[in-house]
């Protein structure tokens, strides 16, 4: 990489409408590797955006969105999926013809149909999904390695224009992420199976052990057992977001359900009748599946998942 490359921002201004993990760790980022040449934040709180000022997520604050995307080149929105197509009717008026408009919601199909309408002409709205993240949330839970060797889904519209495509993908890649394509129903059932239905699933089970009259919630607490726990990591994750992640990926997590509670069947079967060779055949069959997803790089063999 020449000098001239290493010192000239890939974007003039980058926008992030909400500054909670996934926007300060863009902000981390792109101060790392030196992406923006000026960062816009805003979010709704004014305590938000004073503890973000502190941690110098941004160069600039407001808590007006429109007013942080004037004269950006690339915008993103870092809110959960239900309020994205107020949020861009509320800045389109502000979008600086030619700047790129994306999003970070793990359900794309909705986004699409809520934020499209509201995108002016001249501007490249490009869908995405960074496949990132952790239970954690707010300006304080971000950080520079979130993206490193994960997978950032791109879903454009047919109209998309290529250039934009192309230096979105850049991005995501000096981010440290690996980009896909993908169509955007296909995205909402892949992310249905690999990451909607596992958090229902347990947010689910931490409900049920919480309400289990023989068990007292101590414990619960007292002798949670790694698979518990995981779950309970899961079920740490942001209310706000999952409501509307289930409620605009309702089709594709009801469908998978529907999967979902026929093989439990399936399986509860076995365990009734005593069918070992079964049970042994679906648990090998897992655990093949941990195995490759460790070689893909995209989890650790440390012990309990390298989780502390």
């Amino acid at each position: 990489m020449s000098e001239d490359e290493t010192t000239q921002p890939m974007f003039g201004k980058v926008a992030l409408i909400g500054l909670g993990l996934i926007g300060s760790s863009l902000s981390h980022v792109m101060r790392r590797e030196g992406l923006a040449g000026c960062i816009s934040g805003s979010a709704r709180s004014e305590a938000t955006l004073a503890r973000a000022a502190e941690l110098g997520l941004a160069d600039e604050f407001s808590q007006d969105p429109a007013e942080a995307v004037r004269d950006a080149d690339l915008v993103f929105l870092n809110v959960p999926v239900g309020a994205m197509g107020a949020v861009a009717e509320r800045i389109a008026p502000a979008l600086k013809k030619g700047a790129i408009l994306t999003d970070v919601g793990s359900v794309k199909a909705a986004v699409i149909r809520d934020v499209s309408p509201h995108v002016p002409e001249g501007v490249h709205f490009i869908p995405g999904h960074p496949i990132a993240g952790t239970e954690q949330s707010g300006p304080d839970a971000g950080f520079p390695e979130l993206f490193e060797d994960r997978w950032c889904i791109l879903t454009p519209l047919e109209d998309t224009d290529p250039q934009a495509l192309d230096r979105l993908s850049a991005f995501w890649r000096a981010c440290g992420s690996n980009v896909e394509i993908m169509d955007p129903k296909h995205h909402d059932l892949v992310l249905g199976i690999t990451s909607h239905l596992p958090h229902l699933i347990a947010y689910n089970i931490v409900a049920t052990a919480a309400d289990l009259e023989e068990v007292t919630e101590s414990e619960v607490i007292k002798y949670s057992a790694g698979g518990f726990r995981d779950f309970t990591r899961l079920a740490a994750s942001d209310p706000t977001m999952w409501r509307d992640v289930f409620l605009n990926n309702r089709e594709a997590v009801l469908e998978l359900l529907g999967r979902f509670s026929e093989d439990l069947s399936a399986l509860q079967r076995a365990i009734r009748w005593g069918e070992g060779e079964k049970l042994f055949d679906l648990f090998s069959r897992a655990r093949k599946i941990r195995r490759e997803i460790i070689e893909a790089g995209q989890d650790t063999e440390a012990p309990n998942f390298g989780r502390k």
